[in-house]
This record gives structure tokens, sequence and C-alpha cells, in this order.
């Protein structure tokens, strides 16, 4: 039973925009941190973007500084990633993720428990 639902996923050209959608239960979405993160084929999973239970912090990982952005709808208890300016090596298979609560944004997978089947993202050049 999937626990998040992400979507939003397409084929893009370089330098174009997508917003990834990720629904989950209130359950999951109340007092967790939330992220983004993306794999892309042969590579590690790595972390894209993090928005903290409060809603008051979030962080990027600094090859999408300044062309991401995460943020949340508490009503609907669900988060987004707007990419902007998206490059080739952007292709990945992106994945939302909800964790433990802390003061900060976490980049490390293993603090979060709970994850979507991922939604396609691929850029051409």
């Amino acid at each position: 039973q999937e626990q998040l639902t992400e979507s939003g996923g397409g084929v893009v050209q370089a330098g174009g925009s997508l917003k990834l959608s990720c629904t989950t239960s209130v359950h999951n979405f109340i007092g967790n941190n939330l992220a983004w993160f993306r794999q892309a084929l042969g590579k590690e999973r790595e972390f894209v973007a993090g928005i903290i239970w409060a809603g008051t912090a979030t962080d990027y990982a600094e090859a999408v500084k300044g062309r991401f952005a995460i943020s949340r709808d508490v009503d609907k208890y669900s988060v987004f990633l707007q990419m902007d300016s998206l490059k080739p090596e952007d292709t990945a298979l992106y994945y939302c993720a909800a964790g433990r609560p802390s003061l900060g944004v976490v980049f490390d997978q293993k603090a979060y428990a709970l994850w979507g089947q991922g939604t396609q993202v691929t850029v051409s050049s």
C-alpha cells in the first residue's frame, strides 16, 4: 500500500519547467519532515529538497539551488517541487519521502521512513 503518491513527471526540453506533486494522508503529513529525492539510471539516490515539519525551513542540494523550490499545502496534505531551468542532468526518477521531525532539513535518506513509488522526469537536450 503506497503511503505517498507522486505525480507531475514527464518529458520536457532543457530550460523548461515541471511541477511535481506528492499527496499523502494527514497521519503521514502532520508532524513529519517532507523531502524530494531522485535517482538517475545507474546512480545512487540523492537528496534534492526538503521542508521541515513546521514548514519554517527548507533546504536544497547544491545542484538545484536557485532552480527548484519545495512548498507544501497543509489543507491538501501535499508537498510540491517546482522545477525550473531544467537540465538533462536532472533526468531521474523523483521520489517523495516523509520522515521524523527535526529542527533543520535532513539530507540523509535514512531519516525518511515513508516513500512513494516515484515519478519519472526526463529532460531532453
